[in-house]
């Protein structure tokens, strides 16, 4: 019996992370070759909350163009759209506004982010539901 995946898929999973904090158009090869959108790391960040937090506009584009899930929260409940509100990425959160994400989910949600940093980005977030 083994205690995880082989070190090989480790080591892969780790390259694909770093793609995604890179911002490189690499990562969606692997994924269309069959790498999940949604892989996520230890602590719950996927590649498009990776590739959001680092700024990446594109990158979050084609990620969700492939399937990944724009609102899937981190282990501490950040969501993508949240940490594009704090980090102040105006491309980031309008490519995931257009990508669906929901501005009230994740804790705090990214209308929360927006009202305790007083973001400019505020204008972006669609209308409560």
């Amino acid at each position: 019996m083994t205690d995880g995946p082989p070190p090989e898929v480790v080591e892969l999973a780790g390259r694909l992370f770093d793609l995604a904090r890179s911002g490189s158009a690499d990562l969606l090869a692997y994924v269309n070759a069959g790498a999940p959108a949604d892989l996520a790391n230890g602590s719950g960040d996927t590649l498009v909350m990776l590739a959001a937090y680092h700024g990446h506009a594109a990158l979050v584009s084609g990620l969700l163009e492939r399937g990944a899930d724009a609102d899937r929260a981190n282990l501490r409940g950040q969501t993508p759209l949240a940490g594009a509100v704090f980090k102040d990425e105006r491309a980031v959160v309008e490519a995931l506004v257009a990508g669906g994400a929901d501005p009230d989910a994740g804790t705090p949600s990214a209308r929360d982010a927006a009202a305790m940093f007083s973001s400019t980005l505020a204008d972006l977030l669609p209308p409560p539901r």
